[in-house]
């Protein structure tokens, strides 16, 4: 891109611009998104999505010297942007075409000329407004980084304060009673003032922070003992309140988000050990989850299909060494496997367990296709864990033990032996390690995660069925460490929330939800591929030289003795 033409750039950069601007009106994103109000009364989140293609093609016009050219290309390119949509809407107001693309309607064209009565006044209102959003980018552009950022910073905090308004209200209503959001918001979009607000104020507390975040911390040396010391043990105290507290804030919606958060936490973490930790790429993960989950359904179940009625936190323990057996199982055909064929063999093992769980062989043992009814929930003494406010503490508990083993391997010398087998196999096998032993002890050890979660999932939701343990499972806890950051603890905790709790959240637009998996995913895979928190790189250290007496330096111009 550095040695194109401000010209070729501008073709180029429109021409992806445009080709979203027509995906987005076609698939529905913008009438759907055009429903939900960021700032009442003031910009929505389908007019951000609109926009948002012209104003960053006009950003990336940032390549020419000329702040003139800048400015005229940028919004150059916010206009053809929106040529051909122009030319789109002109041919949908005059010729139906519902039968062809379903999400061609008169609310669309209602939407994007403004509500006009008169199409040309709206159009020529969208080209401005396309004008206006690629000059936009291109002033960004020549905006100083603490600027900008500030700036992009602001904007975000305030679109996801709106999108996540039933989160922070349910949240003051359950801290303060009443209804103080409706301080905040009005509906589920932010009042004027407040957005307003809010963006002065994260502007100001980044721009601050990006200039002085360092002078800062030299001129007041207390800020780095905090880090330190008594200041760690302060913080991680409050850190442990708060985790306990949790779910009495938040209600008993958003623990159960917060429960399904944490199964898939679990689930992404043991898979990490093969895949981010070891470098094999596991497909067939939910075999272990499914295992799990049928053995505390079959031994606890109070119905047809309950052997035994055992108590749930006896089966647990055999939940997870069952599991730990299937990764082994697993292991042995397919220990010699790298890559492509690894991965379709392990996909294979999940497809045939699902199978075999859905077939008429077992169905006396496991229900088939009827599923395993009546699994009681959790009981410690006379306190039965039904709420997902109480789950949540198992689910905690769960977390932490896991994360403690994780972290535990993670610097270990079998975890540096996973490292050195994902780095190079060959390399590893020809220094002396064992990678058939190593890499079966991965299956086996990351399988163990699984089958506890599945656990914990039969006994959450009462019932288990085969189609709950489908591939999709496997492939969100893959892209949870993905997007998260391979081998990175971390980074998938922030995985999770980002991929099932955010969606939880933004149920209204669940018919997109893969659709935003998949451009994640690519952006991801483009613009930060060791993911959101990346592992943090670990150097071996030799050890140092026992101190002795040193050998006397040879005096210029003497020959060093031979032997």
């Amino acid at each position: 891109m550095q040695d194109m033409s401000p010209r070729r750039r501008w073709l180029i950069f429109s021409g992806f611009a445009t080709t979203a601007v027509i995906y987005l009106m076609l698939t529905g994103m913008i009438e759907t998104f055009g429903e939900r109000q960021i700032i009442i009364g003031v910009i929505s989140l389908g007019q951000i999505v609109l926009y948002l293609p012209s104003l960053v093609s006009g950003f990336l016009m940032r390549e020419d010297t000329s702040v003139p050219s800048r400015l005229l290309y940028g919004a150059l390119a916010g206009l053809a942007t929106f040529v051909i949509p122009v030319l789109l809407l002109v041919f949908m107001d005059n010729v139906p075409m519902r039968d062809m693309f379903q999400h061609a309607s008169p609310t669309l064209v209602d939407i994007m000329t403004f509500g006009q009565e008169t199409l040309p006044v709206g159009l020529a209102l969208l080209g401005l407004a396309g004008m206006a959003s690629g000059v936009a980018g291109a002033v960004l552009s020549l905006l100083p980084q603490s600027v900008r950022k500030s700036l992009v910073t602001g904007f975000a905090v305030v679109v996801i304060v709106a999108m996540l308004s039933d989160l922070v209200g349910q949240v003051l209503r359950q801290i303060l009673g009443g209804r103080p959001d409706r301080i905040l918001f009005s509906g589920n979009a932010l009042r004027p003032g407040v957005g307003i607000g809010l963006f002065v104020l994260v502007l100001v507390l980044v721009y601050l922070q990006s200039r002085f975040g360092t002078s800062w911390q030299t001129r007041f040396p207390v800020l780095n003992q905090m880090r330190s010391g008594r200041g760690q043990l302060v913080a991680n105290g409050i850190g442990t309140i708060f985790l306990l507290i949790l779910p009495w804030m938040l209600g008993s919606y958003l623990s159960e988000v917060l429960v399904n958060v944490g199964l898939f936490m679990l689930m992404a973490l043991g898979l990490n050990i093969a895949v981010g930790l070891a470098g094999l790429l596991d497909l067939g993960y939910v075999t272990n989850f499914a295992v799990g989950a049928y053995l505390v359904g079959v031994l606890t179940s109070t119905g047809p299909q309950g052997v035994g009625h055992f108590n749930f936190w006896l089966i647990v323990p055999i939940s997870i060494v069952a599991a730990m057996f299937t990764g082994f199982l697993l292991a042995l055909p397919v220990i010699r496997m790298r890559g492509d064929y690894l991965a379709i063999a392990t996909l294979g093992f999940g497809e045939m367990i699902r199978l075999l769980a859905l077939s008429d062989w077992f169905a006396p043992l496991i229900g088939g296709a009827q599923g395993v009814l009546f699994i009681p929930k959790p009981q410690i003494l006379n306190l039965s864990f039904q709420t997902p406010q109480q789950l949540y503490y198992i689910i905690l508990a769960a977390c932490l033990l896991v994360l403690l083993v994780s972290y535990r391997l993670d610097i270990s010398r079998t975890g540096r032996r996973w490292m050195a087998i994902r780095e190079d196999e060959t390399v590893a096998n020809a220094i002396g390690i064992d990678t058939t032993w190593v890499k079966t002890l991965a299956f086996t050890l990351s399988a163990a995660s699984g089958g506890l979660s599945g656990a914990i999932f039969a006994a959450k939701l009462g019932t288990i069925f085969p189609h709950s343990f489908q591939l999709l499972i496997s492939i969100n806890a893959l892209c949870i460490i993905l997007v998260g950051g391979m081998a990175s603890i971390p980074g998938i905790a922030l995985g999770s929330i980002v991929l099932i709790g955010m969606p939880e959240l933004l149920r209204e637009f669940s018919e997109y939800r893969y659709l935003f998996y998949g451009i994640l995913l690519v952006l991801m895979t483009l613009f930060r591929p060791t993911g959101l928190i990346p592992a943090a790189a670990r150097h071996y250290t030799p050890p140092k030289a026992e101190s002795g007496p040193s050998p006397p330096a040879s005096s210029p111009g003497t020959a060093p003795q031979r032997a």
